[in-house]
């Protein structure tokens, strides 16, 4: 298996259902863009665009010409998920592009996101692809309540922004599953344990709580995850709960005996040392966490 390959969703009730590893920031699994072969089919997310051939591809794999994609999904704006949105909207020019209507304007015109993309990920920019301005009437704005009909499936629209303001989760009812954004938090198959991802500005505990109750009421027999593909729902909701609430306990409690910089050295370093992944981007994603939390915190302390 590499980065690059086509693998079967597999859990809990999928069908029609594959993903494409496109490998962000060189670590295997770590970037999943799903590939529904539906009557009209349709991919959600994108992966940062650095590898959209990949995707493409994938789709032939599968037995879709890229000219006849009916839909792109958003669950959000955040470029590790919608960076490739503009290319593949150009090569597949059939393809409508789905977003929350709060993040429109940052495919519209993307120049804000990408500088603000720049300065939170650092030197990890360079496996992004700077994204073009997709044209309005190429995109569909979503609600909560609303329906992708994509045929033979329905993706049914729910709001999640406690990680992002604009994000959405799409609720397959033919396949009993969710494609969950970050709003399930990563699961990592290696050691089967769901970590946090809480990046700034927009992170909001009490917020990504409520969309893992959302999630729950939604009682899905999979998780399409974001990162690492899919995996069957059992215990991984409430796990991430519990882990979102130690992870702000944690990082709240190092701040009372450290300041803000060691604070930050003290968990990129663990996270380095502990990843499954390349210990390069395991430090970035952790120092990006951080802030996340130390921005929430701030926030919560002005209120």
């Amino acid at each position: 298996m590499a980065i690059g390959d086509v693998f079967d969703a597999t859990a809990g009730d999928s069908v029609d259902l594959s993903y494409v590893d496109v490998g962000l920031y060189d670590s295997a699994g770590y970037g999943s863009v799903y590939i529904l072969d539906a009557e009209r089919p349709a991919v959600v997310d994108t992966g940062t665009g650095y590898r959209y051939e990949a995707i493409l591809e994938g789709l032939r794999t599968v037995g879709i010409d890229p000219a006849d994609l009916a839909a792109i999904c958003l669950t959000h704006v955040h470029l590790d998920h919608a960076g490739g949105a503009s290319v593949l909207a150009r090569e597949c020019p059939e393809a409508s592009v789905y977003v929350h209507e709060s993040g429109a304007k940052f495919l519209e015109e993307p120049t804000p996101i990408w500088e603000g993309t720049k300065g939170v990920v650092g030197d990890r920019i360079d496996y992004y692809r700077e994204p073009d301005p997709i044209p309005t009437e190429r995109i569909v704005e979503l609600e909560a309540g609303d329906t992708v009909d994509l045929g033979d499936h329905a993706l049914d629209v729910h709001r999640a922004p406690g990680h992002a303001f604009h994000q959405v989760v799409y609720h397959d009812r033919t396949c009993h599953g969710v494609f969950t954004g970050d709003a399930a938090g990563i699961y990592v198959p290696q050691t089967d344990s769901v970590r946090q991802t809480s990046p700034p500005p927009g992170f909001d505990l009490e917020g990504c709580l409520d969309d893992v109750a959302m999630l729950q009421d939604l009682d899905p027999s999979a998780l399409y995850y974001g990162h690492f593909g899919d995996a069957p729902t059992g215990d991984r909701l409430s796990a991430y709960a519990e882990t979102l609430e130690s992870w702000v306990e944690a990082v709240a409690e190092k701040r009372e005996t450290m300041d803000d910089e060691a604070l930050v050295e003290h968990f990129a370093s663990r996270a380095a040392d502990e990843s499954v992944w390349r210990p390069a981007h395991a430090r970035a994603e952790e120092e990006m966490n951080v802030a996340g939390v130390l921005h929430y915190l701030d926030e919560r302390e002005s209120e």
